[in-house]
């Protein structure tokens, strides 16, 4: 076996071939660091004198089904100018590793198609040392996100159970990248991130999120000069909620079983886009009875429909009098519930309203916080959460986050 063949094959710079073995079913190549390339570790000088030498062993590229390890007698020198004895450096793995460099460049390869525990098998080694090495490349290249050139992001909490409960989770809505994730959610959630954007010096000019008002308070504290947007799938969320509410109340209402069946089973009907409806089921027609037996249902429901209007006007002053409008016949409607979230819309209008300034909304964050989920129940959860929070940091550009 050549030398350049050790070079090509393994990515083994420097080194020179001595011998091969095989032992266990392993192929065992030993190797040397040619005495012109000893240097100090500690000054890098050439003049050094040789002190004895230590044995390692490193697990580099199988060959085919076989496991490889590269033996090398490390030289140990003592330094003329700096008077130090010292090992010298190993190239060909990171210190304190017992895989070469070109190993664990194919096990992370591998692992952007492949589960951790499928790597693991395939390389025989363990399921800690895998992931050990995706943690401290994750390390490498997404510990710190750059916050410089932020301009406008999102901002939004996830679920993710009873044992891993909420992240915080801010997007860059330009480039699509998760630049922060916080433990809980709330105001305390984003601290780190407020210490970081300061001294990253960036011009935020838009925040998107929900009317959550620990969200807004943070943003008005730490960012004050940025337009708060709040987001329209959260407010219609909110308005079928209370719509939720209003049918469920009519429904315990109904003085007849009939009116009792007519309701019953029109949550769904209710909540969807009337050009969604099913016409194989006849959904138009059960919702229009529902509507027709109940007169405050039908108010609620209307109102629902221009409500999503809102975000289409072609100019902001047109909105602003569109909104003024829906507000002024909710509270006109008699209806405890629609009165209620009208005051709501007339407390944040402004910020409803923002969004004809900068027309963004938490929709690509929702789109990343189901990738999330996917990444949390395909591994049956995490254990290492700064590992997990390494994923979501690097969601945006790894294949493998949806795998395992």
């Amino acid at each position: 076996m050549s030398t350049s063949l050790l070079y090509h094959a393994f990515g083994l710079r420097g080194y020179e071939y001595v011998r091969t073995e095989y032992s266990s079913g392993e192929v065992i190549f030993g190797v040397r660091l040619p005495r012109d390339q000893w240097r100090c570790s500690a000054c890098k000088s050439r003049a050094v004198t040789s002190r004895g030498e230590n044995q390692r062993q490193f697990k580099t590229l199988p060959i085919g089904r076989k496991s490889v390890q590269i033996v090398l007698a490390l030289p140990r020198v003592e330094c003329r100018q700096c008077g130090l004895i010292r090992q010298v450096e190993v190239g060909l793995a990171e210190p304190r590793r017992s895989y070469t460099k070109a190993f664990e460049r194919y096990a992370l390869d591998l692992s952007q198609h492949m589960t951790i525990q499928d790597v693991a098998e395939h390389l025989n080694v363990s399921w800690d040392l895998i992931k050990d090495m995706q943690k401290r490349n994750l390390q490498r290249h997404f510990t710190r996100p750059r916050l410089r050139a932020l301009r406008h992001i999102a901002i939004d909490e996830i679920y993710l159970g009873s044992r891993q409960g909420y992240l915080t989770v801010v997007l860059d809505l330009v480039s699509g990248v998760v630049v922060f994730v916080g433990d809980g959610r709330g105001t305390g959630a984003l601290g780190p991130f407020w210490r970081r954007l300061r001294r990253s010096s960036a011009e935020i000019e838009a925040v998107a999120m929900d009317m959550s008002a620990s969200y807004i308070w943070a943003v008005q504290r730490h960012i004050p000069w940025a337009v708060i947007v709040f987001d329209r799938f959260h407010i219609i969320k909110l308005f079928n909620e209370k719509l939720t509410a209003l049918r469920r109340q009519l429904y315990r209402q109904a003085l007849t079983a009939g009116a009792q069946q007519v309701l019953k089973g029109t949550r769904w009907l209710l909540l969807k886009n009337p050009e969604h409806l099913d016409p194989t089921r006849h959904e138009a027609e059960r919702l229009q009875e529902a509507l027709q037996l109940n007169q405050p249902l039908a108010t609620a429901y209307y109102l629902k429909e221009d409500l999503r209007l809102l975000w289409e006007h072609k100019d902001k002053a047109t909105a602003t009098t569109f909104l003024e409008g829906w507000i002024a016949r909710a509270q006109a409607s008699g209806i405890p519930l629609l009165r209620s979230f009208a005051r709501t819309l007339r407390q944040h209008d402004e910020g409803i309203l923002a969004y004809y300034d900068y027309p963004i909304t938490t929709g690509p964050l929702e789109g990343t916080n189901n990738k999330i989920k996917t990444l949390n129940r395909q591994a049956y959860g995490y254990r290492d959460l700064e590992f997990f929070k390494l994923k979501i940091l690097a969601i945006h550009k790894a294949s493998y986050a949806l795998v395992g």
